[in-house]
């Protein structure tokens, strides 16, 4: 059988003339109707002339053929033209209400507020630049499209963190429950991974809302859900920070004991480490004191001022005849750790003040006069200064573990050094030196004595880590015959290496793993679980923070998903929306608002 011809397909110049047909982008495209030809044979080009326009240009000259060609061409390169940039213009625009859309979750404000920046934005166009009005118009911000988009930048994030997940040496969970404006239950799931160049992903893994009941199963359940859907197996999760509550940290039945029955089940081979939120803890061991009287008398004090209108514009007054450098007293509230600290601060700076307020409205202030109460109230305020230190220390994002322990034992060893020299340390208590004062020094000494005692139960759980935790914190110092033997040799070249040791001077602990090299694969793995690990469930206390801000009462009715997409946007740090990839799967759609305003 005799093979088929194949005809030569590459466009020929004449055709112009002939037929007239122009390639562009290497399709034969028709001068007069701007129809294009899939297949570039003559025989097509030549029936779609012949049946279309042959009539009407046979007529022709050569001089009018010529003519009229490149009066053509420039029609079409002109359409063309506008049609590229009318393309662009529509890209600007969509990728415009991207940004607005991802600004607006990350501001706590509501979806409708779009509609409020385009208005604005118009206004301030035809000040500046009233020629690009209608660019400024084609950007759609319309309630529903803002919704849309956050739900893309979201979707979008959530896909990042899945390819993102793929890279993981281990990874560690934060989770923590709180209540909306419509007391709906919401679990918070925080991931922390670290990948083979040692670079910490932190970001909201699951953000759902539990109509029902709460219980350990139920979470187990949700946080489940969370880990499969980015495809991370068991066998990497490393840690588990919680806030101790027993729906929580359940040994048997709760999310704690859960997951660990879950790893054994698969078999997984590395253990789970468990623990309970640092700064909880913290706020926890301040109970410890026992002083709960003074802040009652404190807070009921407080509350006489600010819970009527008039007692509190009053008392604003007073100060301010009284000429002092203070001008109200802040309440306290038990949810607020740090408002103790202010509270008591201000109470302090202003005892004479409230005392005399206090009596022109007929109050008996003996109690607040007494010197026993003053110089518990000085010690009460100094150590919650001090724990409001701690506090602050170990809040924020990216905080690594060993050094939120190292800051909680550099607290217990001056609680040591307290015990002995309170009054040197303790502001407050130094201006209220008398002879009552010496007395009850010792009283105070004791506090301290079980305050410290407290630090040490709580936090006994990270003692049993802090060979481990030295090993990232501070590897050239640990005492190789008492490390972990799989990690002995590597520990000696690490120490006998000049070079890493200068490298760690200059970039610290927590940048330091990403220059281990490969030759030491065992503490590059060592490296990365401790870098994972949360030490907090801060991120999670945030994000509630965020969520009251964003669910008011007046968004009652804002959907779950909505919700969900708005926590997300809102809390991404380690990774952000890719805009450009969104865009170019976007058509521009004009939002409602029309140029009149």
């Amino acid at each position: 059988m005799a093979k088929r011809k194949i005809e030569n397909r590459t466009f020929l110049d004449r055709w112009e003339t002939e037929y007239l047909f122009i390639c562009v982008k290497d399709r034969p495209v028709c001068l007069v109707c701007g129809a294009n030809v899939s297949v570039t044979k003559e025989y097509n080009i030549r029936r779609h002339y012949e049946t279309k326009h042959q009539d009407k240009y046979k007529d022709l000259d050569t001089t009018q053929r010529s003519q009229k060609i490149e009066e053509m061409k420039r029609g079409l390169l002109s359409q063309q033209y506008m049609f590229k940039k009318a393309t662009t213009q529509n890209e600007a625009a969509v990728k415009a209400s991207y940004i607005v859309a991802e600004e607006i979750p990350k501001s706590t404000r509501p979806f409708n507020e779009g509609e409020f920046v385009k208005k604005c934005m118009l206004k301030i166009c035809d000040q500046l630049c009233p020629e690009k009005k209608q660019a400024f118009s084609n950007v759609s911000l319309s309630r529903n499209t803002i919704a849309e988009s956050t739900c893309d930048l979201a979707a979008n994030l959530h896909d990042q963190l899945m390819e993102k997940g793929k890279d993981f040496v281990s990874f560690s969970l934060a989770v923590d429950e709180s209540t909306d404006a419509s007391d709906t239950a919401q679990l918070s799931v925080f991931i922390r991974g670290v990948d083979s160049n040692m670079c910490v992903t932190e970001e909201l893994l699951g953000f759902k809302s539990m109509h029902g009941t709460t219980t350990g199963k139920e979470i187990f359940e949700e946080v489940c859900k969370c880990v499969t859907e980015i495809n991370l197996p068991c066998d990497k999760l490393l840690g588990l920070t919680t806030d101790g509550a027993p729906a929580m940290s359940g040994k048997k039945n709760g999310l704690v004991g859960r997951i660990c029955e879950k790893m054994r089940e698969e078999n997984c081979a590395g253990e789970l480490c468990v623990y309970h939120c640092i700064i909880h803890q913290e706020s926890l061991c301040a109970k410890a004191l026992k002083m709960e009287h003074v802040m009652t008398t404190v807070t009921k004090v407080v509350n006489f001022i600010r819970a009527k209108s008039l007692n509190h514009r009053q008392f604003k007054s007073f100060l301010d005849e009284f000429g002092s450098k203070q001008t109200d007293v802040p309440c306290h509230t038990e949810v607020r750790w740090l408002s103790r600290g202010k509270v008591l601060n201000r109470f302090f700076e202003l005892r004479e003040e409230i005392c005399q307020f206090l009596q022109s409205k007929g109050k008996d202030t003996a109690d607040l006069r007494e010197q026993k109460f003053m110089c518990e109230l000085a010690f009460l305020c100094d150590i919650s200064n001090h724990l409001d230190v701690l506090n602050m220390q170990l809040q924020g994002r990216g905080r690594i573990i060993t050094d939120m322990y190292s800051s909680v034992r550099a607290f217990k060893t001056k609680l040591c050094l307290w015990e002995n020299q309170l009054l040197g340390h303790f502001p407050c208590c130094q201006t209220i030196k008398t002879q009552i004062f010496t007395a009850v020094c010792a009283h105070f000494s004791e506090k301290l004595s079980v305050l410290g005692a407290e630090f040490s139960r709580r936090f006994g759980d990270f003692d049993g880590q802090k060979c481990k935790f030295e090993l990232i914190s501070n590897p050239f110092a640990v005492d190789v015959e008492n490390a972990p033997i799989n990690l002995q040799m590597e520990l000696i070249e690490l120490q006998c290496n000049n070079t890493l040791k200068s490298k760690y001077d200059a970039v610290g602990a927590a940048h330091f793993p990403q220059f281990i090299p490969d030759t030491m694969p065992q503490l590059r793995t060592q490296a990365a679980q401790l870098l994972s690990v949360f030490g907090s469930t801060y991120l999670c206390e945030q994000l509630f923070s965020s969520m009251k801000m964003t669910k008011t009462s007046h968004r009652i009715r804002l959907t779950d998903e909505h919700l969900l997409s708005i926590m997300k946007v809102a809390s991404a740090q380690s990774l952000s929306p890719d805009i450009n990839e969104l865009t170019s799967k976007k058509r521009c759609q004009v939002s409602g608002l029309g140029t009149s305003d």
